[in-house]
C-alpha cells in the first residue's frame, strides 16, 4: 500500500481502539516518525494533512527543515529522542514539543533557553515504566520528586508523560506499561493539580499503538506502519 492507504489504515485502527476503550471522546495525535525518510515523503505527508512530525535527532531535523524551506512551517515538530544539553538551544528554537525531559539539568537548560526567547516550551517527562536498562527516562518512583522540582520553572509548560515500551511480538504484552504510565499521569494530577495543560500521554509506536490508545494515549509515534520501513516508530 502507498502512503495514503497506510495513513487511512492507521486512522481506522485508532478509531476502532477508541471505540473499544469507551469513555469520553478524545483526540489522538498521530506523530509521524520521519527518521527514515526525507523531504519528498514529508511533502507528501503535508498534502495528506499530517501536521505532527517526530524526529529523534536535532541535527537531522535541522537538515530536513532547511531542505523543506518554507514548507517546514506546515508541520509541528516534536523532539522524541534523547536530547543532549548542547543541542537544547536549537531544540527550543526549532521544535514545538519536547517529549524526552528526563533529568533536572536538562530541565534547567530548556528553561533558560526558553526564557531567553520569551516563551514556554511544551515538554513531556519521559518515564522508563518498563525499567529497561537500554531505555532513557525516570524510574517511576523518581517521577513525583522530579515533577515537584521542575513544575514551577517559568520556561516550561509541563503537559504530560512519555514512555517507550519494550519491543515485543504482540502489543498486548506491553499493556501494563501503558496502563502504568496512565496511572502515573493521574497521580500527578491528584497530587499537584497541574491544570488544563496536563493532558498528554505520548505512548505507542507502530507495533503497539492500538493497545496504547486503549490505555489512554493522546499521542502515538508511528513510523514503520506509515512508511513501511524496517524501522521507525
Amino acid at each position: 500500500m502507498g502512503l495514503a492507504e497506510n495513513l487511512q489504515a492507521i486512522r481506522e485502527r485508532v478509531n476502532r481502539a477508541l471505540l473499544r476503550a469507551g469513555g469520553p471522546a478524545r483526540e489522538v495525535l498521530l506523530v509521524a516518525v520521519t527518521k527514515t525518510v526525507g523531504p519528498e515523503e514529508m511533502r507528501a505527508l503535508a498534502a495528506l494533512g499530517v501536521k505532527e512530525i517526530g524526529e529523534n535527532r536535532v541535527q537531522d531535523a535541522l537538515r530536513k527543515q532547511e531542505a523543506l524551506g518554507d514548507r517546514a512551517r506546515l508541520f509541528r515538530w516534536h523532539m522524541i529522542g534523547t536530547l543532549q544539553r548542547n543541542k537544547v538551544r536549537r531544540a527550543v528554537e526549532r521544535f514545538a514539543f519536547i517529549h524526552s525531559l528526563d533529568r533536572l539539568e536538562l530541565a534547567l537548560e530548556i528553561n533558560e533557553e526558553s526564557l531567553k526567547r520569551g516563551k514556554k516550551t511544551p515538554v513531556l517527562i519521559q518515564v522508563n515504566v518498563a525499567g529497561e536498562e537500554t531505555k532513557h527516562g525516570l524510574a517511576p518512583e523518581e517521577l513525583f520528586d522530579f515533577y515537584g522540582e521542575v513544575k514551577d520553572l517559568p520556561g516550561l509548560s509541563l503537559q504530560g508523560l512519555m514512555t517507550m515500551a519494550p519491543l515485543v511480538p504482540r502489543g498486548e504484552e506491553v499493556r501494563p506499561v501503558f496502563a502504568g504510565l496512565r496511572e502515573l499521569h493521574q497521580e500527578i494530577a491528584r497530587r499537584f493539580q497541574p491544570g488544563g495543560d496536563w493532558q498528554h500521554l505520548s505512548m505507542g509506536m507502530s507495533n503497539d499503538f492500538e493497545v496504547a490508545v486503549e490505555e489512554g494515549a493522546t499521542m502515538i509515534r508511528v513510523g514503520s506502519a506509515l512508511f513501511q520501513t524496517s524501522e521507525g516508530g
